[in-house]
């Protein structure tokens, strides 16, 4: 028990510092895009840190299967360079011992990837497409924020001094854009109003910014006269309707949904989630021969070949996903060889390992 336990301590441990590090790296890939679409006016700054925590279960789900591999590694790796593993085969622990050792943190990492793949994902990725899909219906200029002169694309730039507590109503509105008359010729239009919402069309969906008590103004460049125009309402159509995005794609439904659907992207996304929890068991197997390296070596000899094993591991996952659902590899067959081959390949490296003795 004190050796399991501390086994499985050292590669917990070194799994955590893994997992910790990719996850800074792939969230923070991921808030640097979504806090760029913010500044841009595309979505609100405050649902940032509700789509980072929706989006955590899919970056966990291919993260921890790596740190796993790549803990094991490591921290088998370190026991090799101070000798520990000799000192435990000279007192009768074998390498099928040590499996069996590593075997049961890889069953608490399987769980918690099968949360995240069955469970967790699906359902994260739906909730934040609904939520994305909230604010294009609420139009550009639900990323307003007060006090600010903020570009919307299209020669459009915007102010307004403060809005009320729901985030609906705009006070004090500035809007400048520019234009063309029907001749060609370009215009700049300055719009000013007390107030202002925006609006959806119910019967075509297209999006309006309706401004209250306010004046336009229509300038040419070149020329010292304007047009102006006082208003009681006012309202800017900003676009036509939106496509809906597909909410009942495979990755966003349930898994016994999936087992009901009979179509070929749905039976893809099922063996895929499905083999994301066996995928920790057949890396940990590849990991313990992968683990064995010379003292003179040091621990990261064989850290590069496994990386470009478990990319290979996953690019081939990936790639038959995409076949599956575009009907080009049989849905029988599915991913299963490919399990089946590098399962087949641990099984021997570990008979080789074992043949040769995991000290020697």
């Amino acid at each position: 028990m004190i050796i399991f336990r501390y086994l499985t301590r050292e590669i917990l441990l070194t799994m955590a510092a893994v997992a910790g590090v990719l996850l800074l790296v792939i969230m923070g890939s991921r808030f640097i895009r979504y806090f760029s679409n913010a500044a841009e006016g595309e979505i609100p700054a405050s649902i940032l840190g509700t789509l980072m925590l929706f989006h955590l279960p899919g970056f966990l789900e291919l993260i921890l299967p790596l740190a796993f591999f790549l803990g094991i590694l490591l921290a088998y790796g370190q026991l090799y360079l101070n000798s520990e593993i000799t000192v435990l085969v000279a007192c009768g622990t074998s390498p099928n011992r040590l499996l069996q050792v590593s075997l049961v943190p890889a069953t608490v990492v399987a769980i918690l990837v099968g949360a995240c793949s069955l469970w967790l994902t699906p359902a994260g990725a739906l909730h934040n497409e609904v939520l994305l899909e909230e604010q294009r219906s609420q139009l550009d200029f639900s990323a307003l924020a007060p006090g600010r002169f903020q570009d919307f694309g299209g020669g459009r730039t915007a102010y307004t001094q403060a809005m009320n507590e729901n985030q609906r109503r705009m006070q004090e509105v500035f809007i400048s854009e520019r234009q063309s008359r029907g001749d060609g010729t370009p215009e700049s239009v300055v719009t000013r109003a007390e107030s202002g919402y925006q609006t959806v069309d119910p019967e075509t969906g297209s999006r309006f910014l309706v401004l209250a008590d306010g004046e336009r103004y229509s300038v040419d460049p070149g020329r010292a006269e304007a047009e102006r125009l006082e208003f009681g309402t006012y309202a800017v159509r900003l676009s036509g309707a939106a496509e809906s995005p597909e909410l009942d794609a495979p990755e966003y439904a349930t898994t016994p949904t999936l087992f009901a659907d009979d179509a070929l992207p749905a039976r893809a996304q099922l063996q895929w989630r499905l083999g994301l929890p066996l995928m920790v068991f057949i890396l940990t197997l590849l990991a313990m021969p992968l683990s064995r390296v010379n003292p003179r070596q040091g621990r990261f000899a064989k850290l590069l070949p496994a990386i470009f094993l478990y990319v290979a591991y996953l690019s081939l996952l990936l790639a038959a996903l995409d076949a599956i659902g575009r009907g080009s590899w049989p849905v029988a067959v599915g991913m299963w060889p490919i399990h089946g081959g590098f399962l087949a390949i641990g099984l021997a490296m570990m008979a080789r390992a074992q043949h040769k003795g995991m000290s020697g």
